[in-house]
């Protein structure tokens, strides 16, 4: 057994034990449903009594009293009638079972010393010998609506965390302090970047001045690196009738995703465009092609709409208006290996540049258990995975495998990126796509004459700007490289009287194109100072009567403190080449 399959297994039985610590401690209380989950656990129950976070180490400890006895696990195969007996006090089991025997599942009982439980299994076989009491922690409580649906009663759901060694539980502890310094939504609060307001929207960003900079030169940066490479650049509508996402195949299936029809021109259906894909296939097919045209690379910075679940937003990291670096690049099947490695390679710089040297790919396949979700040709289907596996195969990028996580229209690869402190994020999503071409009825006439259906690759390298910002954010934990930073200098006069000559210095800083800013309020120069260091500029510039009569300045470099009295034209023109290199 594997070793992540045992702490699977170990994370469910602490899901059990969690039970039996909540109902010996608050009697009556109601358990539902409570599975192993990435790095713990988690438990739901209608709690017959209040719990806090306060009441976190009283559940905590009373596991660990009952750990010793939990020699093993019991399993027993009971009837409808059985099951409902047992758990006639039960409103969610019982509700459960009537669903499994409706469905003719197995109804079966684990049992361990002092607990019956409705369960198909999964525990570790000795929990007293194979969980560590020192290597779990039950860590906050969330409400939780039973199924997930919000017209249901809202539970108690109690999160735990889980590892092997209390050495893993303590660096995982660290990492989450750490995270939550670093959370892109308490920072893009304090640094002034960006906003999500009732009045507009759920999942909605404002950009504020300071985030949009942050927004423009990432975009600025995609264009002049993507025209090196030979990509061509396109701009699409918001909005598109009906038919196209029904000749895409979008729509019926992908219809929950989308913001509801807007009906124009009188019965028409027209839709907030919640990808750019069909659009750009539009752009192909505006004219015929040779296969002399091919590649074709088409990208755009698109804005896109999705509908999503109200509880699964979370700042930019899930949001339902973003704009994605999106392309289409549309080739012939001999060029389709060396495109997609290309486009590896495209990820890797852009991460490179920005001092992101941890990720992966994530295969997504299809799940045999469910075809209906994916279209049926099937050597279009292994010939897209092949392409796929031999283009990685030509790069050093470590890759795992998703089995049920393809689109319905082919598998595709995730790029897993890691901040600086370990999190991982999905940011890209790439595909050799075989089917839409033929979908839409794309053609270019080949070197026999005849005419041939392109392949078409699907990449986005940056993600959304609204995920990859908020990844950034966490990874630089808010201090951004000085290319990227919202204002690069800040000009600091000692006092009121120096005020008129900092403000000649910031004029001149911005005839350079630098972003700078004067710290002009009426306070102390260490008040300053440290208002400037709050908002993470890479330099700060303080002007008093010694700097004035010298002609310098005193300079303050983030992360370096003070670096002494310096020539302006020599500091101006470091920080011009650390631009100018994205010097990190």
């Amino acid at each position: 057994m594997k070793d992540t399959e045992k702490l699977q297994k170990i994370r469910h039985t602490l899901a059990h034990l969690t039970v039996a610590a909540v109902r010996a401690i608050w009697p009556g209380s109601q358990n539902a449903i409570g599975p192993a989950i990435e790095n713990g656990f988690y438990q739901d129950f209608e709690i017959a009594g209040t719990v806090t976070d306060e009441d976190l180490p009283k559940i905590e400890a009373k596991i660990r009293e009952l750990l010793p006895a939990w020699t093993h696990f019991e399993k027993k195969e009971v009837t409808e009638a059985e099951a409902l007996k047992e758990f006639s006090w039960n409103t969610y089991k019982t509700e459960l079972i009537h669903e499994f025997a409706t469905g003719g599942k197995t109804i079966t009982f684990h049992n361990a010393p002092g607990l019956i439980d409705l369960c198909k299994g999964g525990h570790t076989e000795h929990p007293n010998k194979d969980i560590n009491p020192e290597a779990f922690k039950i860590v906050r409580i969330a409400g939780a609506y039973w199924r997930g649906d919000k017209n249901n009663k809202m539970l108690t759901r109690i999160y735990g965390l889980a590892f092997d060694t209390k050495q893993e539980l303590e660096a995982y502890l660290t990492m989450l302090e750490e995270a939550k310094k670093r959370d892109h939504r308490k920072l893009g609060k304090e640094l002034d970047l960006f906003s999500i307001r009732d009045e507009v929207g759920p999942g909605l960003v404002l950009w504020h001045p300071k985030g949009t900079i942050i927004k423009e030169e990432l975009e600025r940066w995609g264009k002049e690196t993507e025209r090196a490479w030979g990509y061509q650049r396109v701009s699409t509508p918001h909005i598109t009738k009906a038919d196209l996402f029904y000749t895409s195949g979008h729509l019926p299936y992908y219809k929950d995703d989308m913001y509801p029809p807007m009906k124009l021109d009188g019965d028409e259906e027209y839709f907030l465009k919640p990808m750019n894909c069909p659009h750009h296939h539009m752009v192909y097919s505006a004219r015929p092609h040779s296969y002399r045209d091919l590649p074709l690379r088409y990208a755009e910075y698109g804005s896109v709409y999705r509908y999503e679940a109200s509880g699964e937003l979370f700042g930019l990291m899930r949001v339902r208006g973003m704009t994605q670096n999106d392309s289409h690049i549309y080739c012939t099947q001999e060029q389709a290996v060396d495109e997609f490695v290309n486009v590896m390679k495209l990820h890797e710089y852009y991460y490179k540049t920005l001092g992101v040297h941890e990720y992966h790919l994530e295969l997504a396949l299809r799940d045999p258990k469910n075809t209906k979700k994916y279209h049926g040709d099937e050597s279009m289907w292994l010939l897209a995975e092949k392409l796929m596996r031999e283009a990685v195969a030509r790069t050093d990028i470590p890759m795992v495998e998703e089995i049920g996580s393809a689109a319905f229209y082919g598998p595709k690869i995730d790029f897993i990126i890691h901040s600086s402190i370990g999190r991982e994020f999905a940011i890209s999503t790439n595909q050799i796509d075989l089917f839409m071409g033929q979908r839409f009825g794309l053609k270019y006439v080949d070197s026999d004459g005849k005419e041939k259906t392109p392949v078409i690759i699907h990449r986005a390298p940056l993600g959304s700007h609204e995920r990859f910002i908020g990844f950034l954010i966490e990874h630089f934990a808010g201090a951004f490289p000085v290319w990227l930073a919202p204002v690069q200098i800040a000009v600091l006069p000692i006092s009121d009287k120096h005020l008129e000559e900092a403000g000649k210095v910031t004029a001149y800083l911005k005839t350079l194109g630098l972003r700078a800013e004067l710290y002009d309020q009426n306070e102390s120069i260490g008040k300053k100072i440290r208002n400037a260091e709050l908002m993470k500029i890479p330099y700060l510039f303080v002007m008093g009567d010694k700097e004035i009569e010298a002609k310098k300045i005193a300079v303050r470099q983030r992360g370096k403190g003070d670096l002494g009295i310096q020539d302006p034209a020599e500091v101006v023109a470091r920080i011009q080449e650390e631009i100018k290199t994205k010097a990190l």
